[in-house]
Order: structure tokens, then C-alpha cells, then sequence
């Protein structure tokens, strides 16, 4: 649901009338009017005016902060993501694991996951959207993931080198693609699926060695 009661269709009240914001606490508000405004109207009839008239300010505000839609939108949902405080720490990789892709799935079934899954409809008509979320997808490690990794390589569960592998993020990649693919929520026994049958096995597994062109293969001739 929005969060705030009031429409961007409705009359705006004149923002120099209200208190006056500044840095974060304006930023804040310009980034939740854009995802009440993605709620209400998707991405399509998303303006900055819409927005800067539900956070009660002036476009030029927002226009200073995010030149371009597609930059504000993938801003707004980075407040989605999971904070340091609600990473799982079970003392063990699979209770890890499992936990945080529970709760990424509840975060996908908020108001917030069907957001995302109107921006990558949208995608194909936004070059820029695309680009932006593509650099967010596959060239930003998810923190929370890494995390996750970097206590089970103290403990001495995983080896280091699986932290800067494609194997790192196979558990949110299956998650998200379900997601995308099949809607909310998914259920717990897929999560535990993805984790039992495909994620552990392969991060727990040595790497296989790599054959370069030029080399012999390795194996028994």
C-alpha cells in the first residue's frame, strides 16, 4: 500500500507553506513519494512532477538529486533492501541461507516485488531503466548474499575463492527468477529446494578446474 494517504492526483498543497527539509529527510521523502507514485501509477505515468507533489516539494528538487526517472525509480528501491540489522546469523550456512531468502521472499511479496516486477516489464521500453537495473543485477554483488558467505568462510564452511564466483549469488539469482516468473510469495518448500538441492551442493564442491584454450584437458587420457 502507498505510504501516504494523500493522491498526487488531488490538489497539491503548496510545499513553501510546510516545513522546510533538507539533505536526508527531503531525499527520504522524494524516494517514498516515488514509490507511492510506482504503487499507485507504475512506472509508465510516473513524472517528477507526480512526485515532487506527494513529497510536497519542487521539481527542481527532485531534478537536482536524480536528473532522470529511471535514476530516481532504481533509487527509491534501494530502500527495500535488507539492512546489516535484519541479516539472519543462525552460527551455521544453511540456517543462513535459508533465512535470508525467507525473507527476501516476504519482501517480494510487499507492494514492493510487484514494483520490480513492473520495472522489468518496462525494461524493454526504457533503455536507460534497463541499463540501470542490468548494472544493479549483474555487476553489484548482493551485500546481503556476501555477508552470508563471508561468516561461513571464518567458520570455515566455504572456501574464499566462492566469494567472487558466479556461485555466490545462485540461491537470490533462482529466487528472483522465480519470483519474476511465477509471482508471490514462494513458498517455503522451493526456498528449501534452491538451498538443499542446487546452492549448497554447488558451493560446498571445489571448484572444477578451468581448461584454457591452448591447454591439454586435465582427467585420465
Amino acid at each position: 500500500m502507498p505510504h501516504s494517504a494523500e493522491s498526487a492526483t488531488e490538489t497539491p498543497l503548496d510545499h513553501r507553506k510546510g516545513p522546510r527539509r533538507r539533505g536526508e529527510e527531503l531525499e527520504r521523502a522524494i524516494l517514498l513519494a516515488t514509490l507511492d507514485e510506482l504503487a499507485e501509477v507504475g512506472y509508465a505515468s510516473l513524472t517528477m512532477e507526480r512526485v515532487a507533489a506527494r513529497a510536497r516539494t519542487g521539481k527542481a528538487a527532485v531534478y537536482r538529486r536524480w536528473p532522470s526517472r529511471a535514476q530516481l525509480v532504481v533509487e527509491a528501491c534501494k530502500l527495500g533492501k535488507l539492512s546489516d540489522d535484519d541479516l539472519p546469523d543462525t552460527g551455521d550456512l544453511r540456517g543462513d541461507v535459508l533465512e535470508l531468502l525467507r525473507r527476501m521472499a516476504a519482501r517480494m511479496a510487499s507492494p514492493l516485488g510487484d514494483i520490480m516486477r513492473g520495472l522489468v516489464a518496462e525494461m524493454t521500453r526504457d533503455q536507460e531503466l534497463a541499463e540501470l537495473i542490468r548494472q544493479r543485477i549483474h555487476t553489484v554483488r548482493p551485500a546481503a548474499v556476501r555477508v552470508v558467505l563471508e561468516r561461513a568462510v571464518q567458520r570455515g564452511e566455504v572456501d574464499p575463492s566462492v566469494l567472487n564466483s558466479r556461485r555466490a549469488t545462485v540461491a537470490s539469482d533462482l529466487l528472483r527468477d522465480q519470483f519474476l516468473l511465477f509471482g508471490s510469495p514462494v513458498t517455503d518448500d522451493v526456498i528449501t529446494d534452491i538451498v538443499d538441492e542446487v546452492y549448497l551442493p554447488l558451493i560446498l564442491s571445489p571448484a572444477p578446474p578451468r581448461h584454457r584454450p591452448g591447454q591439454p584437458p586435465t582427467g585420465d587420457a
